[in-house]
């Protein structure tokens, strides 16, 4: 494959020749030999551009043409502890949190309580010194399994797995259901210019279990220019018979210093059933690519997600459900709030294989524009090769009903309050979705400060409907 001449292969060469033997599990055979084909993959195919037709409107070219390098100090700032991070944190008594800084695992930010018997949840490196038997299988056997197969992954999830120093291992036994939600914190320093970081996550659910897992991605300190920081994500997911994982990802990242690309990647056996929520709102450029197969019958995969962006922000989708199987069911809903010069972009994909006979798939992407230069590229897609398939897709790219604010400010709201309140009642059918009230009234609060008139909107939310931020989820 001919790359681009500007791409800076070369210098992830020497990035990996020099740290290849450093690197965590470097001494595990497999490991390394698994690395070192990942980044010969990547290698061979350079980063994706916007030739490929998945990365059509992506404006990945500035990005890829600079040359990223993993940060060496990783000390935790003296002035970053459990009181600072508190608003960061998952609500609850007995919540289980894992906290990364630039990737690495920081044990005494994280808190675990008590965890079923043979649940594990932990650090990836850790995993590497005192491997447990169930470790070493699960891990061997899922890492870099499903993220390779999936159809759009590119030159970043191939340099993540070469590169990856930490992350989180969840492993649930059959039958086993951890509650509450384990929440994986992910902290990026903005003090270094052009640091690269790669979290890596692996969830395996055994046959007849359930947990909830939620993904945080957030900033620190101030950016010494834009564009500072590159976090490359992946995530595999796999679920056994009548499992059930629900992941919920939250992306507020700061506005002009982080880059995200994040790959997730989902395998699901006979009637499992895996929801995702994904919420950027955060971040100069994201780019979120979601791959699930549902590999047997009665699957069942929901994949929800609602992205806000203004000035210069870009923030893109890749979603693809594949059916192999009969009787599988998917529903896909985006939505986009955009502003300023922001650019949003939604690529999703049904895919029904000639045996995946009586499948419902249904996929929805909806965006409302609050401002003339903000711009939006939607591409729903169904590819059917089945012939008893139940199948529907639909876009839509609107402004805020005048009508609409016209009705409110008759009733004596003004009108930028009206726009606000409207917006919200738009971004509220996903935010009421989310499993998680904690994740629900953190997100409501940031989708109304992001609103012209914030606090007046928020009072008037709580006059017409007071109970809104505690509205049942319907996941």
């Amino acid at each position: 494959m001919n790359i681009p001449a500007e791409q800076p292969i070369d210098h992830y060469r020497s990035e990996f020749s020099s740290r290849e033997s450093h690197l965590p599990g470097a001494a595990i055979g497999w490991l390394r030999e698994k690395r070192r084909i990942s980044f010969e993959r990547f290698a061979d195919s350079g980063f994706p551009c916007s030739r490929r037709e998945e990365w059509k409107y992506t404006p990945v070219e500035p990005i890829i043409k600079r040359t990223y390098r993993v940060i060496d100090d990783n000390r935790v700032p003296p002035e970053l502890d459990g009181n600072s991070l508190e608003a960061l944190y998952l609500s609850g008594a007995n919540s289980h949190c894992l906290v990364f800084l630039n990737g690495v695992y920081v044990p005494q930010l994280s808190r675990l309580s008590r965890l079923p018997g043979g649940v594990i949840v932990g650090s990836i490196a850790d995993g590497f010194v005192a491997p447990s038997e169930v470790f070493s299988g699960q891990f061997q056997h899922h890492f870099d399994h499903h993220i390779v197969t999936a159809t759009s992954s590119t030159g970043f999830s191939a340099l993540n797995s070469a590169f990856f120093a930490d992350g989180a291992f969840i492993y649930l036994p059959p039958d086993a259901v951890v509650e509450p939600p384990i929440q994986l914190l992910f902290l990026s320093t903005l003090g270094n210019s052009h640091i690269i970081s790669h979290p890596r996550i692996l969830i395996v659910a055994e046959q007849d279990s359930q947990v909830d897992v939620v993904e945080s991605f957030a900033s620190l300190g101030e950016p010494v220019e834009e564009g500072t920081h590159l976090i490359n994500a992946v995530t595999e997911i796999s679920l056994g018979s009548n499992a059930q994982v629900r992941h919920c990802k939250l992306q507020n990242e700061r506005e002009k210093a982080a880059l995200h690309i994040a790959g997730l990647a989902v395998y699901q056996e006979k009637d499992s059933r895996f929801f995702s929520y994904s919420i950027s709102v955060g971040g100069k450029f994201t780019r979120n690519d979601i791959n699930a197969v549902i590999d047997a019958e009665g699957g069942a995969c929901s994949l929800d997600g609602l992205y806000l962006a203004g000035k210069r922000q870009h923030v893109d989708y890749y979603t693809r459900i594949e059916h192999t199987k009969p009787y599988g069911t998917s529903v896909q809903r985006y939505k986009g709030i955009l502003a300023g010069r922001a650019h949003g972009v939604f690529n999703g994909q049904v895919y029904v294989h000639p045996d995946a006979q009586h499948t419902d798939a249904k996929q929805r992407n909806e965006n409302l524009l609050l401002s003339k230069d903000a711009q939006v590229d939607t591409k729903p897609q169904l590819d059917i090769f089945a012939d008893d398939v139940q199948c529907a897709h639909g876009a839509t790219v609107g402004k805020i009903d005048e009508k609409m604010i016209f009705y409110l400010r008759s009733r004596g709201i003004a009108a930028n309050v009206a726009k606000s309140l409207l917006t919200y009642a738009f971004a509220s059918e996903i935010v009421e979705r989310i499993p998680i009230e904690a994740i629900r009234t953190k997100l409501t609060e940031i989708v109304l400060t992001q609103l012209p008139d914030a606090d007046q909107a928020r009072e008037r939310l709580q006059e017409l409907v007071p109970s809104m931020t505690n509205t049942p989820a319907n996941g």
